[in-house]
């Protein structure tokens, strides 16, 4: 090892007329906003393609870095608080003692701890988190927009899609959001609904989970589909009323790609958790977040290039201004302790880890000093962000963090840089330009490729 010192409003008319074409017989949610089927200017750019996929687990609200993978013992108490490390089988690597089995996988995966930034607000820093840009404001009420720079996946979608048959980008298990102020980030953007991630906001851990939207109904026999192509294409002419409303543009090609994904096997097996062994979907965790990410493998054995599982508030986020260390102890990571080094396992052991990369992170870290009420508050001016495979070194330590776990002390590094670093492994350059609703050129990422942690 080496160590190196939309608007609201928006928004929900969009669930409106979605869920409205669902009621008269269309396909609700299949395939909302998936790529096109023709790869755009910008692929195809001569980089070297060591991750096929991505799967990028957002821990919504921000993980405290000091209570995860870059604990300060050392640090009085008030800095280093309740946990204790312990060992990993990375020399010279610790980790909290309520990650045991994490403790045992450090070798497979790349740690970044001088990640940094300014945005402090839920919104605006996931918004970075997920795009990899810097937002133009920092405040609570920042909305998604139709201007937003695009999620990660649709970027993908955009330039690099996956074969027709199934979707580049899927997100699960929901949608987030801070109280009512929907979060900018998870959309296409400017790209256009088309690009959007096909969304799937269902538990995957409940029995009687399925995706409807990828089935037809029992009553309609798949040689029928052509019935249903015509019925909306009549639908379209209703949609047209409406073409200068950013709620339902881009549904045309929503429309066809629907269509292409619903008859398609590939997809319909990703989506059959059920057909798992019960051994397996033990082992990741019989929780909503332990069986998002189990999907998410089948997705990316399946094609997918960017699966995106957000651990939010819906089931328990990350944001502990109080009590922050018995939420911790008692929910938060234990689950992360099943199921992320779960999952490395299993993506090694099927031999996909070297081409599939996972990232863990939230929108920022929490703060060194421990608050009154037993918390943590944000802290986006240091943090640690873990990732693993498809192109990256294994068993490494890249930057560091001061004594207090307050600002980088080697090799800092911001958002825009590990998005730099993930286009760059996808084969995708991050100097492409993209363009927004005024034309103006918008590279995929302001950032440089963090280097030394290339394979």
């Amino acid at each position: 090892m080496r160590h190196e010192p939309i608007g609201c409003r928006e928004f929900f008319e969009t669930r409106t007329s979605r869920r409205q074409i669902l009621q008269i017989g269309a396909l609700g949610w299949l395939g909302l906003g998936l790529a096109d089927v023709l790869k755009a200017e910008g692929s195809g750019l001569g980089l070297p393609v060591k991750a096929k996929s991505v799967i990028f687990l957002h821990q919504f609200g921000g993980a405290s870095h000091h209570d995860t993978f870059d604990m300060k013992p050392d640090a009085p108490a008030e800095i280093r608080g309740e946990f204790n490390p312990i060992a990993s089988n990375l020399p010279g690597v610790q980790v909290c003692e309520l990650l045991p089995k994490m403790a045992t996988v450090m070798d497979k995966v790349c740690l970044v701890r001088s990640v940094n930034h300014r945005t402090g607000a839920h919104n605006s820093a996931t918004y970075y988190s997920l795009t990899g840009h810097k937002p133009l404001i920092d405040i609570v009420t920042a909305n998604a927009t139709a201007t937003d720079f695009p999620a990660y996946g649709s970027i993908v979608d955009k330039l690099a899609p996956s074969p027709p048959t199934i979707p580049t980008a899927v997100s699960l298990p929901t949608m987030i959001a801070d109280g009512p102020f929907r979060t900018p980030g998870e959309f296409a953007g400017f790209l256009g609904k088309q690009h959007d991630p096909l969304f799937i906001l269902k538990d995957p851990n409940k029995p009687e989970f399925s995706v409807e939207e990828l089935s037809l109904p029992l009553e309609v026999p798949t040689d029928r589909a052509g019935d249903r192509r015509a019925m909306l294409s009549e639908l379209t002419q209703f949609a047209r009323l409406g073409d200068q409303l950013a709620a339902v543009k881009g549904m045309n090609a929503y429309q066809q790609r629907a269509f292409d994904l619903l008859t398609s096997p590939e997809t319909q097996r990703a989506f059959d958790i059920h057909s798992e062994p019960d051994s397996v979907r033990e082992r990741y965790g019989r929780t909503t977040y332990g069986q998002s990410v189990l999907m998410a493998r089948r997705l990316v054995e399946a094609g997918v290039r960017f699966v995106t599982v957000y651990y939010s508030p819906n089931i328990g986020g990350w944001d502990t201004h109080k009590d922050n260390f018995n939420t911790l102890r008692n929910s938060r990571l234990p689950i992360t302790d099943q199921t992320l080094p779960t999952l490395l396992e299993d993506l090694d052991e099927r031999g996909l880890l070297d081409d599939t990369m996972v990232v863990w992170t939230g929108e920022f870290g929490r703060t060194p000093r421990i608050n009154k009420d037993a918390g943590r508050d944000h802290w986006p001016q240091c943090y640690t962000i873990l990732m693993a495979g498809g192109g990256l070194k294994r068993g490494y330590v890249h930057g560091a963090s001061d004594a207090s776990g307050a600002y980088p002390k080697s090799d800092p590094c911001t958002p825009d840089d590990i998005s730099a670093t993930m286009f760059h492994c996808l084969g995708i350059d991050p100097s492409t330009e993209l363009r927004d609703q005024l034309n103006r050129p918008i590279p995929v990422s302001y950032g440089s490729p963090i280097a030394p942690i290339l394979a």
